[in-house]
């Protein structure tokens, strides 16, 4: 009996360690047929939200790291200076309607005296009165443009999401001066994550744009992505031949033994996404892209 159990003991002792064997034989091949990188990172569209006018700012509708939905109000301007140039901008198309009403008068006077005597009004006179309306004319239309400016000037005070996403770098209270064109949050757009992937130049030849690709990250181990290889970069910035003495390259000169093969950037677009993860901007990743697996 002790017999019959020492060998069920065996028994099942080989079956674990043939199993481990071969789920190990079967990474062995997975990791050495298939090309793979652990230098990777996730990556997603950043809005840099710069302001379009200058101005104090009277509100502030967010905090750092919040979820923030395309047309959410982000921090406005203090609007009063806007206020007072619209006010301005209509006042000013006022009164260029009512001179080119004036001007239009006097040409119009002017051409009915004419057409009774000829004589009354001479042609040099006619023409100035005519040149004097058609500049009041385009008074008006510059005094419009004008209005539309400072509507837009206005509308500008307000600063909305331009994409669902997640507001970073929240540095502003009220009274902070926005100053036109400088940004002051990051948004970054959640719905455009994808991953980058460097892989060494010598495996660029297995890999093939559409490729099925693996993506394991780091802060979520156990629940791979699903996604394919959406393209294969062109080029990096060389380390050496810069400009320099006497407009001669500058070349480092090299003493290593062994000459390591460049990263090249490789963009997976993610396919599927477990609900349960979340995706950050700069999370480290494992990718792996499976040969002869084309995304149809």
């Amino acid at each position: 009996m002790n017999k019959i159990k020492k060998l069920l003991v065996i028994s099942l002792n080989l079956i674990i360690i043939g199993g481990a064997l071969y789920l190990g034989y079967q990474k062995y091949e997975e990791y050495f047929n298939n090309p793979w990188t652990r230098d990777g990172q996730v990556r997603a569209n950043i809005i840099k939200v710069a302001p379009r006018v200058s101005g104090p700012i009277t509100e502030v509708g967010i905090v750092d790291n919040q979820f923030v939905r395309k047309g959410d109000l982000l921090f406005q301007i203090d609007p009063s200076t806007y206020e007072v140039a619209l006010a301005q901008a209509e006042a000013s198309l006022s009164r260029a309607k009512v001179n080119s009403r004036g001007k239009k008068i006097e040409y119009d006077r002017l051409k009915d005296i004419r057409a009774k005597d000829k004589g009354a009004v001479s042609h040099k006179d006619l023409s100035r009165r005519q040149i004097a309306y058609e500049e009041s004319q385009l008074a008006i239309k510059v005094s419009e443009e004008q209005l539309e400016a400072a509507k837009l000037n206005l509308k500008f005070t307000r600063i909305y999401a331009s994409v669902d996403g997640y507001v970073s770098n929240v540095d502003i209270q009220l009274g902070t001066q926005a100053v036109a064109n400088q940004p002051l949050i990051a948004l970054i757009d959640s719905n455009s994550f994808w991953v980058f992937g460097y892989f060494r130049e010598n495996q660029l030849p297995q890999i093939n744009t559409g490729a099925r690709a693996i993506v394991t990250l780091m802060s979520h181990p156990d629940q791979p992505i699903e996604g394919y290889v959406e393209s294969i970069g062109w080029g990096i910035a060389p380390k050496d031949g810069k400009v320099g003495y006497n407009l001669l390259p500058d070349v480092n000169p090299v003493f290593q033994w062994i000459r390591l093969a460049q990263r090249i950037p490789v963009r997976i677009a993610l396919t599927h996404r477990p609900e349960e993860v979340d995706l950050r901007f700069g999370l480290s990743a494992s990718i792996m892209v499976m040969q002869e697996e084309n995304k149809e």
